[in-house]
């Protein structure tokens, strides 16, 4: 009885450790204080969920790799809460008051222009470009920020909008930085996504672009099997969180990629 209870106990916390690196908790300090266990037990416990390949160790801690799945953005909007909080706060030195961005859909980049509209601008104030509906009501609330959405089709999961209409109002905008998202990203092959349609309208943002960043998490540095990809110019820059493996930074110097660690 009391081994069956033991057992048990083990799969709950399995779970319970598995939710938690979903969520954007990835360190095994802590994580061992969200489960009131020792670092040690966590360490043994990733261990274990590594062999079963249910999660993917990093330096420090710990991932939850994924197959390709397009979440719908009110899932996305759960999820690696914090990862996404350090990449949008070490990609808000790179925007200059004055100038005009571009940023994408999704929730990385909606972490990001919550930021923005939290700045004061001064009289210079920001113009952001933008094709995610979430993205351009969190803008709309600042004075400072001058809020531009491009017409388009709206695709239903990820509320980004593509199509002829997007590419038209693109090709004839300019952009100092275009802080793109993405659902897989490799160093050497670029951004993933789930449709072609995608992939053109960051084709078309990134030659209108001075600086071209992808901000992603490390979850999605473990996808390899997005549907379509875009491969981009030597120089872009990778904003992912501490999650990321060890390895990354030599991935990125190969391909001539700068990484910044949120």
């Amino acid at each position: 009885m009391e081994r069956r209870s033991a057992r048990r106990g083990t799969r709950e916390r399995h779970d319970a450790l598995v939710t938690l690196l979903r969520q954007g908790i990835t360190q095994v300090e802590e994580l061992a204080a969200q489960l009131s266990v020792s670092p040690s037990t966590v360490r043994r416990d990733l261990s274990r969920l590594n062999a079963e390949r249910r999660v993917a160790r990093t330096y420090g801690g710990a991932l939850v790799p994924e197959a390709f799945h397009e979440r719908p953005i009110e899932e996305s909007a759960r999820v690696q809460l914090q990862a996404k909080a350090a990449i949008a706060a070490a990609a808000l030195p790179l925007v200059e008051p004055g100038s005009t961005v571009f940023l994408d859909a999704g929730t990385t980049c909606g972490a990001l222009a919550r930021l923005l509209a939290e700045q004061d601008w001064g009289g210079d104030g920001l113009t952001v470009v933008t094709r995610g509906l979430e993205t351009a009501v969190v803008l709309t609330a600042s004075d400072h920020v001058e809020t531009v959405i491009v017409g388009g089709r709206v695709r239903r999961l990820s509320h980004g909008v593509v199509g002829p209409l997007a590419d038209l109002a693109i090709d004839r905008l300019g952009f100092a930085v275009a802080f793109l998202g993405a659902d897989a990203v490799d160093p050497a092959r670029g951004v993933g996504e789930p449709t072609l349609e995608e992939i053109a309208v960051k084709e078309r943002v990134a030659a209108r672009a001075g600086r071209v960043v992808v901000l992603a998490d490390a979850s999605k540095l473990e996808v390899t099997t997005a549907p379509a990809w875009t491969s981009l110019e030597r120089g872009w820059t990778l904003i992912t969180d501490a999650a990321a493996a060890p390895d990354l930074g030599r991935r990125c110097h190969d391909a001539g990629v700068t990484l910044v660690r949120g």
